[in-house]
């Protein structure tokens, strides 16, 4: 049987950007894996050293789970061909890098535009996008943020749309990350809606809310929610994605802790 089969189905990501701010990247990656964790993942690649970061992830038997394409609209027609580009660029890195996910921001809702629109418009440029992931083997996942707290004018806030653009392209290499800290703020009900359609999700992120910090800080309760993910379908990553608060190696050891259910 081989190592990646000995793995759990559900499993924590680390991001170092968020976790770690300011910190240099290779002191952040040995202090993930000194929490017992086996996976990374950042934001922007193109302003990395990534021979760094893979010399890091290589010493320390490191995965590197995710990281962002070019941040560029995709609600926005006339941005299609930067956007197309900048994916191009970005699964290049991730295939360079290992990292088996993208994770894309849709853009800012365009005002004086029909929301419709806007909608179709999205579709119509993740269906573009879609052969390039499939023949790279890298998976592209779109990300609904709250609007209320951290991105005022975001166009894709709830995840019901989300997955309805999901089904509209109609691919495998094209899902939906489920941001519970940002699902909590804009629908609550994060258990049922992530588990009734977790066959569209590629990965998750987590945060403590309110505060965005430490996953046992505030009203989610982290345990239950993890409980119901271990006991669905889904193989992958939850990105622990927030600020501490404390010591962050401290609260990492926790939250791997909740993740894997273990007391």
């Amino acid at each position: 049987m081989s190592e990646q089969a000995n793995l759990p189905r559900f499993r924590p990501s680390v991001c170092i950007d968020a976790v770690f701010e300011g910190l240099d990247k290779r002191d952040a990656i040995a202090r993930v894996k000194q929490c017992g964790i086996d996976a990374f993942e950042f934001w922007g690649w193109w302003d990395k050293d990534l021979d760094a970061i893979e010399a890091a992830a290589a010493e320390h038997q490191m995965q590197i789970a995710a990281c962002c394409t070019k941040f560029v609209s995709l609600v926005d027609p006339d941005l299609r061909g930067e956007y197309l580009q900048g994916l191009g660029e970005s699964i290049e890195a991730a295939k360079r890098l290992g990292c088996p996910t993208l994770i894309s921001q849709v853009g800012d809702f365009r005002v004086g535009v029909p929301r419709e629109q806007q909608h179709d418009c999205l579709v119509e440029g993740l269906r573009q996008a879609a052969p390039m992931l499939e023949q790279s083997g890298v998976t592209l996942v779109i990300e609904p943020l709250n609007e209320l707290i951290d991105h005022v004018g975001y166009y894709l806030v709830r995840s019901d749309e989300a997955f309805q653009i999901i089904d509209q392209v109609a691919s495998d290499r094209v899902k939906v990350v489920f941001d519970i800290y940002h699902q909590q703020i804009s629908e609550g009900n994060v258990i049922r809606g992530a588990i009734d359609h977790i066959d569209r999700i590629g990965h998750f992120h987590a945060a403590g809310n309110p505060g965005r910090n430490e996953l046992t800080r505030g009203e989610l309760n982290y345990a239950q929610i993890f409980d119901a993910i271990r006991d669905s379908d889904y193989q992958g990553y939850v990105g622990l994605e927030y600020w501490p608060v404390n010591d962050p190696v401290a609260g990492l050891c926790s939250a791997a802790k909740l993740v894997s259910g273990a007391s």
